[in-house]
């Protein structure tokens, strides 16, 4: 059992039992008050308060010992290593996929280590999470802002599991995670497509038609193999995407490390069928996930560019979908990328009778219920049909 010992007075024992209080050499200098207990691994700790302060010494140490018995014990000691420290272990033990860790490492270098690098972990308070959030109102996007305190939350999470502090202040009651502003997706028109398919080259038009008549996003289009259509049963299997990762182009998983079949619509089968006439396919070889890693595949490639290279979504996007954009008469926006064409999918898919569910299978969400919260207010109205199903069930004379 550990206890309070006064590092200012001493107690003196004389003959006859007699004691004496009297004062050390330390008297009026540094800390008073010294908790000494043991810890769970039997090695002795010690923690110092200051005059006045007995009470709180006397709770530190009944609380150490409940949390002692609770198994819920922290050595204050572990807390002492900075976030930045921990953060960027943090970062080299995590399992990513390359492009997601290089995402990763940039938010946390940018807009958390400048905050918190310098602050030990044991000292960084719920008031710490909303003073920095804060300031980060108005310089960055709610969404982003999101992302970063999912970040932070998922550090300091980890630092809880390895009994480094005792609880994540994000966590707090007071502390209210950002939350990106829910906008409505509002779908292009058929005709708004074709313009945008109709400002492209001829080399890159249907991968409009693979956007909105099967809803693959860029990479996916990009990382498509003349192998992954199979134009016999009507399917398009989705394996595979090219990503960019350290400046460098690579194949990789899916979103959601997830591959899936998609029905492929006779209209883009015939699409297909002329742009593999057209155009050739090009055996490529690119790294796997990590562009350092020795790992390649090679895969024969539906859309290239003019010098036969895998394309670079980058390049592609200012030279190619944002000049089709503008001469569709359309304002170019975050939200005019090709992911818009999964939109048009989608909405399409919903007004035809299509379930959440096929639809979520189809577009690789990993949660229906991530595909119901966005398009929701895409899906047809009831009450008419209501009135149909019942209009059509009472009519005649039945009830006459």
């Amino acid at each position: 059992m550990g206890h309070v010992e006064d590092r200012w007075y001493k107690t003196l024992r004389h003959s006859g039992g007699r004691r004496e209080r009297v004062k050390t050499e330390l008297f009026g200098k540094g800390l008073r008050y010294r908790v000494r207990y043991i810890g769970p691994d039997g090695k002795e700790r010690k923690k110092s308060f200051p005059d006045r302060a007995k009470r709180e010494a006397e709770a530190f140490l009944v609380s150490t010992e409940s949390d002692k018995l609770r198994g819920s014990y922290v050595d204050p000691k572990a807390g002492r290593i900075t976030f930045g420290e921990y953060a960027e272990n943090w970062l080299r033990t995590r399992s990513f996929d390359e492009s997601t860790r290089e995402s990763t490492e940039f938010r946390v270098r940018k807009h958390l280590l400048p905050f918190f690098g310098a602050e030990h972990l044991a000292s960084i308070k719920p008031g710490h999470i909303r003073e920095w959030d804060a300031r980060l109102v108005g310089k960055l996007a709610p969404a982003t802002r999101a992302v970063v305190f999912a970040h932070l939350r998922t550090i300091l999470g980890a630092a809880v599991d390895d009994e480094r502090i005792a609880k994540n202040p994000c966590s707090a009651k007071s502390v209210k995670p950002p939350r990106p502003v829910q906008r409505r997706v509002v779908p292009w028109r058929y005709d708004q497509v074709s313009a945008i398919r109709g400002g492209l080259a001829q080399r890159y038009r249907p991968m409009v038609d693979l956007g909105a008549g099967c809803g693959l996003r860029q990479g996916e289009i990009l990382g498509l193999g003349v192998d992954d259509i199979d134009f016999d049963g009507g399917w398009v299997h989705v394996c595979r995407q090219v990503k960019l990762v350290r400046s460098r182009l690579v194949f990789g998983l899916p979103k959601n490390d997830r591959d899936r079949r998609i029905p492929l619509p006779d209209s883009v089968a015939l699409v297909l069928r002329q742009h593999i006439d057209d155009f050739a396919p090009v055996s490529l070889t690119l790294p796997w996930e990590d562009p350092a890693t020795d790992e390649r595949v090679t895969v024969p490639l539906l859309f290239t560019t003019t010098r036969r290279g895998a394309i670079n979504r980058r390049t592609f996007d200012n030279k190619s979908w944002r000049p089709a954009v503008v001469a569709a008469g359309i304002t170019p926006t975050r939200f005019t990328g090709m992911h818009a064409l999964r939109h048009f999918y989608a909405s399409s898919l919903l007004d035809a009778g299509e379930s959440i569910k096929a639809l979520a299978s189809y577009l690789g969400h990993a949660d229906p219920g991530f595909t119901l919260r966005v398009y929701t207010h895409l899906m047809p109205a009831s009450e008419e049909r209501t009135r149909n199903a019942i209009d059509n069930l009472f009519r005649g004379d039945r009830w006459r």
